[in-house]
């Protein structure tokens, strides 16, 4: 049995905090918030051991692992407390604002035996997992050009921020919605060599960037066009798309499904024609033991506790590849000029992240 504490009782941390209740390996043995009517609530009606100090929880509950679900800026400090206590950690995306934390609390981890992973559930996407399978295998021979688009309704006017729209706290739309898409270029891709044409820009927020665009080179001339807006009001909820070009063919994934189209001169890949064929999520998609919010969300926690039970230190959301991200976001900040004053009258000039 493993016996995990769930910190930070947001939106996130309820849905993994349920999640992990499911898990018949896993004992929530204690929550954390800064939230006294939250705790309060889930004190009385669950009997779950609750805590507003978290360092005070780490030193009073025997814990095998952390969940970390907590706003950004408060991950580094909360993972490495975790690794002073020799426990496993989960973290919510994005892992570090600063990369070169990120590769010093990813190689710790490992030192320690401790499985780390990170959240970027879209790597246990049945469409996106199947999309890195035929990049692999070579299905598009020789890939030369991405697009990678995250778009959203997050930000529609000025308002009052919270701390995902504050740019040392959440990162702005860089950190909290291009991580996403640009996570999946990592994965199929691996790290860029440089990046170019970067506009970290402002809409409404007065204190962080509202859209992202950009370029990336990688090695053997593959290039990445990033497109992301969380300003977009003509979309429900998050859609995170990618497009890739190769040399024989052409392939569109989205959470929903996969449309591949292989050129008339080129064999196949098995399960698939020449021309278009299109493949749903659902034909893809393994079933998990508890559904909530999407299958991703439990199979990604699943596979951290049989990461745990295994002393698998890698896998798909490991600390490494999630500070190769982090790289990533932090090549984006470093090539961006000068950005403008937000389309809103009023609105202060945007302040270059730094990490």
């Amino acid at each position: 049995m493993v016996r995990v504490a769930v910190v930070g009782l947001g939106k996130m941390g309820l849905s993994h905090l349920a999640m992990l209740n499911a898990h018949r390996d896993v004992e929530v043995a204690a929550v954390c918030d800064s939230s006294k009517f939250i705790l309060q609530g889930l004190a009385k009606y669950t009997g779950l051991v609750a805590y507003s100090d978290y360092a005070a929880m780490l030193r009073a509950v025997p814990l095998d692992a952390v969940l970390i679900a907590t706003p950004s800026a408060a991950h580094s400090a909360m993972v490495e407390a975790a690794l002073d206590a020799r426990l496993h950690v989960f973290c919510e995306k994005p892992f570090c604002l600063s990369p070169a934390t990120a590769v010093a609390l990813a190689a710790r981890a490992a030192d320690q035996s401790c499985v780390g992973q990170v959240g970027y559930h879209n790597r246990y996407v049945a469409s996106f997992a199947e999309a890195k399978r035929l990049v692999d295998a070579g299905a598009l021979g020789s890939v030369h050009h991405v697009l990678a688009e995250a778009y959203g309704p997050v930000v529609l006017k000025p308002k009052g921020s919270s701390w995902r729209t504050q740019r040392v706290e959440g990162g702005g739309c860089l950190y909290d919605y291009a991580a996403h898409p640009l996570n999946l270029v990592n994965w199929l891709f691996g790290e860029p060599q440089m990046a170019s044409g970067v506009v970290l820009n402002p809409i409404y927020s007065s204190n962080s960037d509202d859209e992202v665009y950009a370029t990336l080179h990688f090695e053997r001339g593959v290039s990445a066009q990033i497109s992301v807006n969380w300003s977009d009001p003509s979309v429900r909820k998050m859609t995170t798309r990618l497009t890739i070009w190769g040399s024989a063919g052409k392939l569109t994934v989205d959470r929903q499904e996969l449309q591949l189209f292989i050129r008339d001169e080129v064999i196949s890949p098995a399960g698939y024609r020449n021309g278009w064929s299109t493949l749903y999520t659902t034909e893809l998609t393994a079933e998990v033991d508890f559904y909530l919010r999407g299958e991703e969300y439990s199979a990604q926690l699943w596979a951290w506790i049989a990461a745990i039970n295994s002393r698998d230190l890698g896998g798909r959301n490991s600390f490494a590849a999630a500070a190769a991200t982090d790289r990533t976001l932090d090549m984006l900040v470093r090539a961006a000029p000068a950005q403008p004053v937000a389309q809103h009258a009023g609105s202060p000039l945007l302040n270059r992240m730094r990490g």
